[in-house]
């Protein structure tokens, strides 16, 4: 499979022929950004909020006590 230069980095990006990401991002010919948004989003950020909630996702469920 060949790697999308239009990828956030996060290497999940589904982007359809109009450039629309499945997360909501739309390339803007030069960087993945909001739609309508003048300003680029910050990929490093986005990418540090995945891991972090990727993280927090993996971490086990806590045991709860059986009922009476």
């Amino acid at each position: 499979m060949v790697e999308d230069e239009r990828c956030c980095g996060t290497g999940t990006c589904l982007i359809n022929a109009e450039g629309l990401c499945w997360c909501g991002q739309q390339w803007d010919g030069q960087v993945m950004c909001r739609p309508g948004s003048a300003a680029p989003v910050n990929n490093e950020a986005v990418s540090e909020e995945l891991r972090e909630a990727a993280s927090e996702a993996s971490k086990p469920a806590p045991v709860l006590p059986k009922p009476a």
